[in-house]
């Protein structure tokens, strides 16, 4: 993928953006999706009751989710030889910025992963029957809400940071670029009237 002079691949730039989007959409969707429990009494037991959930659909959004904030986080490690394989990075501001914005989007992936895995597991996780005899505040166990929606927020930050990354990383990496090629030009010669 071409970069245009310190500005990075457009197409780079727009694949981490949509896949970040999606991945957003999809922790939105598994929040509006958690399966909620209703408690039915066992017909052949009095004392016996169990849980009845509705739709499961909500972890297979919250695994689409890691799935894409994976694969958006992959291609832009992938691109940018993870900060540490590729050309190296000039020294001053822009170098400073893109190791700063490469640690930070690195612990807000980590931590939506986190909460992207952790809701699609619990919400994945039923309880089946309950004895319960004279229990007047039972319910049937569930995700909390806001969990899907903490990890929405973390693949938003994650998206920022990760775009401010790959435009300081451009700009380091362009810098080296014209520093070795000014100084390998002016090699050996002298100027004469």
């Amino acid at each position: 993928m071409k970069m245009v002079e310190g500005k990075g691949s457009s197409l780079v730039y727009l694949m981490v953006v949509v896949l970040s989007l999606v991945a957003f959409g999809f922790a939105i969707a598994a929040e509006r999706r958690r399966s909620t429990g209703m408690i039915v009494p066992d017909t052949l037991s009095l004392n016996r009751t169990y849980c009845v959930y509705n739709s499961d659909v909500a972890t297979g959004y919250g695994v689409g989710s890691f799935l894409f904030l994976l694969s958006s986080e992959s291609l832009l490690m992938g691109v940018t030889k993870c900060m540490c394989f590729g050309r190296p990075l000039a020294p001053g501001g822009s170098r400073a910025y893109s190791i700063i914005y490469f640690v930070s989007s690195w612990l807000t992936f980590l931590i939506a992963e986190a909460c992207l895995v952790a809701g699609a597991a619990k919400n994945a996780y039923h309880t089946k029957y309950r004895d319960v005899v004279y229990a007047q505040n039972f319910s049937c166990e569930s995700l909390r809400k806001g969990v899907f929606i903490a990890g929405a927020v973390f693949v938003v930050a994650t998206m920022i940071l990760n775009v401010y990354y790959y435009m300081y990383f451009t700009k380091a990496t362009c810098q080296t670029a014209r520093k070795t090629s000014h100084s390998n030009s002016t090699v050996g010669m002298t100027g004469y009237p």
